[in-house]
């Protein structure tokens, strides 16, 4: 069972999402070391205030800018990976996951992430995403649309997935996106060749990408969604 906590259409802040994230994850240690099982996983999905987040190893060199002014919010964090941003457009997912009910492999597991919204494009937007050799993410081309990074912690697993929808690239062009100085970042209103300053499509795009990505989520994890009242704690 995956309860799966909605909001998508919402803008939240970064902190307040990471500090829930975790909250979970020690509730779902207290179950296992207590009970000895843990039935029921999360998913939260929504879109993030305008905020970049460092990897837990992440170089200050991938800034283009001074790390003590900064365009918005930096936050280090105890995830993998290098430099992103976030802000509206960007449909986050966040499963927070106990592996050993699925597969204790760390690489299964970022591939099945991956799985989850090349399936997605395909089928809402019958876009050809794919995965480059050595590099984690989805990329159509060489423009990357969706990030990932991730934290287990005895198996629990949180962070996850951002893809790229309506989002503003402007943000990028302050760092070097994931530590990558070769290859550019795209979002799927982009690929699609829609205005730019269309805000009703937008809304469309953002409804159809975050309906795919659930129910891909729901099949390449073999899950039941039980969607609960969007209340943060």
């Amino acid at each position: 069972r995956c309860n799966l906590y909605d909001f998508h259409r919402e803008i939240l802040p970064f902190p307040e999402v990471w500090s829930w994230q975790r909250g979970i994850v020690e509730e779902k240690k207290q179950l296992v070391k207590q009970k000895g099982v843990d039935l029921t996983d999360s998913l939260i999905v929504l879109q993030h205030q305008p905020v970049y987040t460092l990897g837990a190893a992440s170089s200050l060199e991938f800034l283009n800018f001074d790390a003590r002014n900064s365009p918005f919010d930096l936050y280090r964090t105890d995830r993998g990976g290098e430099i992103t941003y976030h802000g509206p457009g960007q449909l986050v997912m966040y499963p927070i996951i106990n592996l050993r009910y699925y597969n204790m492999d760390l690489h299964w597991y970022l591939r099945a992430l991956e799985e989850v919204i090349i399936r997605a494009l395909r089928s809402a937007f019958s876009i050809e995403a794919t995965r480059i050799e050595g590099l984690t993410g989805v990329w159509v081309g060489d423009r990357k649309v969706a990030a990932i990074g991730i934290k287990v912690s005895q198996w629990i697993s949180y962070h996850g997935v951002a893809l790229n929808v309506t989002t503003d690239l402007a943000p990028f062009h302050h760092i070097v996106p994931c530590g990558i100085r070769d290859r550019s970042v795209g979002t799927v209103k982009g690929l699609l060749g829609l205005e730019q300053d269309d805000c009703c499509n937008d809304l469309m795009v953002i409804d159809q990408a975050y309906t795919a990505l659930i129910h891909e989520f729901r099949d390449v994890f073999e899950v039941g969604l039980s969607k609960n009242t969007p209340q943060m704690p």
